[in-house]
């Protein structure tokens, strides 16, 4: 038998996350055995994944696997990985946005999509949520632009603006944009009550006011996971709104049946706080404040893409938890931007309210940079994938 497997492969930077990129037929098709080689890539189970191309942290645990579209309306399909560092499990039931706004520069740098210039437009089968997302892509000399005037905070520099429109991504996990119906219910734990909203938008997130939790809604990722109570906590609330929609029977059962997703974001008014980074927020400058937990105990250093689609949604329905947080002037206003872990991040949402006091997404745009930053081969022990032993 051989002692290595090789697998071609890119690393791609997308947003705020970093991913492996590869395309499928790279991998097995059997599912037990994909999950397998993948794991036995990244290095994982290892907290530090030494051993692999991981980079031992949620943000660079990232993968991206591309292939041809199956669907008529899209040019390429892209399926999302969220691979453990702790446990041996590869999440396939949500979506990374910041990855997602590196499919389309990668799309077109790998021949999968022809570039055309100025900007290219890429249909992407988000194959997890069975849903389509539109990239723009600037592209310069027949290559996706790297070069530009746009930031995003947490990540140096400036790059090239891609434009991501998410407006059809919605109900990708429960069918409906307010799985319960309502844009604010209650949970109750250990005698006490808690306000929460359940978007399903981008990627399903929980959203409970950071008061509620004991929290500011400004601390640092470290602050949080440092305290074991706290983090206890988000994920009760969050196991309590997925036994509320169904997704497990009881909520402690949540934090190993569907570690990923929802996501449970804290949410504050607007505040002045110094990040982990050394980045100064400014009150004036955000119109509220936002933290990401999921894994069980992890913190977004920054904030998921797909989770700013979903705050972004959240937002502008009326009783939700993050539009009660809002003034009147943001209210009005098309763009919003929030505070998370590393600074700001602004959002485009649109929607309209139904006559059944149901919504409809109109608008939802998101921003990012990306770049391929390198093509290669990777090499992982056939005995290593041989003796996995997934977590079920």
């Amino acid at each position: 038998m051989n002692q290595s497997k090789a697998i071609k492969l890119s690393i791609v930077r997308g947003g705020t996350s970093k991913a492996l990129f590869i395309m499928e037929n790279q991998l097995p098709q059997d599912p037990v055995l994909r999950e397998k080689t993948i794991l036995a890539l990244y290095g994982s189970p290892d907290v530090r994944q030494i051993d692999g191309l991981g980079g031992g942290d949620l943000l660079t645990s990232k993968l991206a696997i591309i292939g041809p579209p199956s669907r008529s309306d899209a040019d390429v399909d892209y399926t999302f990985g969220q691979v453990s560092m702790d446990e041996a499990f590869v999440e396939f039931n949500s979506n990374c946005g910041n990855i997602s706004a590196g499919v389309g520069p990668f799309a077109i740098h790998a021949g999968l999509v022809r570039a055309v210039e100025p900007v290219t437009t890429v249909r992407i089968h988000l194959v997890n949520l069975h849903k389509i997302m539109i990239a723009q892509v600037p592209v310069v000399n027949g290559e996706p632009a790297v070069d530009g005037d746009f930031a995003i905070d947490g990540v140096p520099g400036t790059g090239a603006k891609i434009a991501l429109d998410w407006s059809s991504v919605v109900g990708g996990t429960t069918g409906k944009l307010l799985p319960t119906g309502n844009p604010m219910d209650t949970v109750e734990l250990d005698g006490r009550t808690y306000h929460i909203s359940i978007v399903d938008a981008g990627t399903i997130s929980v959203f409970v006011h950071a008061s509620e939790l004991g929290m500011s809604g400004t601390e640092t990722p470290q602050q949080i996971e440092a305290d074991g109570e706290l983090c206890r906590l988000l994920e009760s609330v969050r196991g309590k709104a997925c036994e509320l929609i169904g997704l497990v029977d009881d909520y402690r059962e949540a934090v190993h049946k569907t570690p990923y997703l929802p996501f449970i974001c804290p949410v504050t008014e607007a505040a002045d706080y110094t990040c982990f980074n050394g980045t100064q927020v400014k009150a004036a400058d955000i119109d509220f404040a936002a933290r990401l937990f999921n894994m069980g105990h992890l913190v977004n250093k920054t904030y998921a893409g797909s989770g700013t689609v979903c705050t972004g949604v959240a937002a502008r329905i009326r009783g939700s938890v993050v539009y009660d947080l809002l003034k009147d002037d943001a209210k009005a206003r098309e763009t919003l931007c929030f505070g998370h872990s590393s600074g700001r991040i602004p959002v485009e949402a649109v929607l309209q309210e139904d006559a059944d006091n149901g919504w409809t997404v109109k608008k939802v745009n998101i921003f990012r940079t990306a770049r391929v930053l390198m093509d290669g081969i990777a090499y992982v022990r056939a005995s290593d994938i041989e003796n996995k032993q997934l977590r079920r």
